[in-house]
């Protein structure tokens, strides 16, 4: 026997029952768990993190690239090493004036072992040349190292992330199937909260993956060209030091 007032009740839930489904994404996070929340949360931080690294590393490589341009002009320019100095004091900081200057260092604390005729200036041996060659594959090295600083942390969170919107999805599932046991039926109104839920988290995890990617390896291409540079400069400098009779 039904009780007194189902039938307003039933009315009542007829009238504002669709104003209780959420229509939005933003809304079926708010009506989502917390637990779900949490991994949409989450999400949002890599997201910011990520565009955040992308943001100053395209500004670093934009800097690095257009000073070692023009350093390496100034450089081909040179006939000595003095004017390559000069050169390099005009331009701005870059792994090739960086990589130059340890060269310099090396070459101003290091004694040239042939001694040379009065007429002629010494020149270094061969040891003291494979010793100048290891001081720029280090410096090249190390430069290489400080360029690709939090590069793995965008490969990080390209790799992470469709795990997380994983268990988030797997979340919304569970939360579908909750849906349907108190409702006592598979109807569409007990399922979609659930399932638009768990399809928010796998779309928001592949919007921080996704880009990650794409600049993870753009970076990783970049930085591999700028290696390939300053490895190519060690060689000209060496060359440099040739036709001046330093070896």
């Amino acid at each position: 026997m039904p009780f007194p007032g189902a039938g307003v009740l039933a009315l009542i839930q007829i009238v504002e029952g669709p104003a209780m489904v959420p229509h939005t994404p933003w809304e079926m996070v708010l009506a989502g768990s917390a637990l779900t929340q949490a991994v949409f949360v989450f999400l949002v931080l890599l997201s910011l993190l990520s565009w955040g690294i992308m943001l100053a590393k395209w500004l670093e490589f934009r800097r690095v690239r257009r000073h070692g341009d023009e350093f390496m002009r100034e450089f081909e320019h040179s006939s000595t090493l003095e004017e390559a100095t000069r050169a390099s004091a005009r331009g701005g900081a870059s792994p090739h004036s960086r990589v130059f200057a340890r060269a310099l260092q090396f070459l101003q604390d290091t004694t040239p072992a042939l001694a040379g005729s009065p007429e002629r200036t010494a020149r270094f041996s061969g040891s003291q040349v494979e010793a100048l060659r290891l001081v720029l594959d280090a410096e090249t090295n190390a430069e290489r190292d400080q360029l690709g600083s939090y590069l793995p942390w965008l490969a990080t969170i390209a790799a992470v992330s469709p795990l997380i919107g994983l268990l988030g999805t797997v979340i919304g599932i569970i939360s579908a199937f909750i849906g349907i046991a108190e409702g006592g039926s598979g109807n569409l109104s007990a399922v979609a909260p659930g399932v638009a839920e768990a399809l928010i988290a796998t779309a928001l995890a592949l919007a921080v993956a996704i880009p990650a990617v794409f600049a993870y390896n753009l970076f990783a291409s970049r930085l591999n060209r700028i290696d390939g540079d300053v490895e190519g400069f060690g060689s000209e400098l060496i060359a440099l030091l040739v036709r001046e009779g330093r070896i």
